[in-house]
């Protein structure tokens, strides 16, 4: 493959109630760590602000989240793809208004490849990172999550957090480059069958993927609009 990816995620800080809907109904969430793995490195790079004492701080400061983008408008200058898993439509949200970059993060975000964004515009809904995951033979951690991970956080288990950070940029490669190799990104569908969706020129950066004709959506009740993704802009 001739692309070299540089993966992302972020952890959010905010402890939420249980059903808690809409996450971004919900914000500011604040950040207590990020991460990237580069696909031609063995392990990735994290992220998170400390306290004088030099242990983890409840979250990330605006002037870390500011470095972060600064660190990935340097993977992009060094030839790297930025690739996510609906980093459009949250993580770069986030980020941007944890620092205030808007214009960066929003430059960044058109010109990155979002799995979850290609794959939306092409069917007209989104997957899950794992449910992609689990169609190549991995998959995340039974015990954590994103939403425990705030509380896991806050509790002092920060190197746990980190780890789970560190695991779904790793996801977020294999799918990537598992789906370009093949072709196509499967995934595993609420009936536990297994689904794919074409790919025959590899993956769109957003900006690509947001010119792909709209996809049927009469079969839905309440189909998402492309502007749910960007309408943080």
């Amino acid at each position: 493959m001739s692309r070299k990816y540089v993966a992302f995620d972020i952890e959010t800080a905010k402890i939420l109630p249980e059903n808690f809907g809409d996450l971004h109904d919900h914000r500011p969430l604040g950040i207590t760590c990020m991460a990237t793995w580069c696909s031609d490195e063995p392990s990735a790079v994290t992220f998170h602000s400390k306290n004088e004492d030099g242990s983890p701080a409840p979250q990330m400061t605006k002037e870390d989240v500011a470095a972060f983008v600064e660190h990935l408008k340097t993977k992009s200058q060094e030839g790297y793809t930025i690739v996510s898993h609906n980093g459009l439509g949250f993580d770069f949200v986030i980020v941007a208004e944890e620092c205030g970059l808007t214009d960066d993060c929003r430059d960044l975000a058109m010109t990155h490849v979002d799995m979850m964004f290609h794959f939306f515009c092409g069917k007209g809904f989104g997957i899950g990172l794992n449910a992609a995951a689990k169609a190549i033979g991995v998959s995340k951690p039974a015990d954590v999550d994103g939403s425990v991970a705030p509380k896991l956080w806050q509790e002092g288990e920060c190197q746990t957090v980190l780890d789970y950070v560190a695991q779904d940029c790793r996801l977020t490669l294999d799918v990537a480059q598992a789906s370009e190799q093949a072709r196509k990104i499967s995934w595993i569908t609420k009936r536990g069958t297994t689904s794919h969706f074409d790919l025959p020129g590899g993956w769109l950066t957003v900006e690509e993927a947001y010119l792909l004709p709209i996809p049927d959506t009469s079969w839905m009740d309440k189909p998402w609009p492309r502007s749910k993704f960007t309408e943080w802009w």
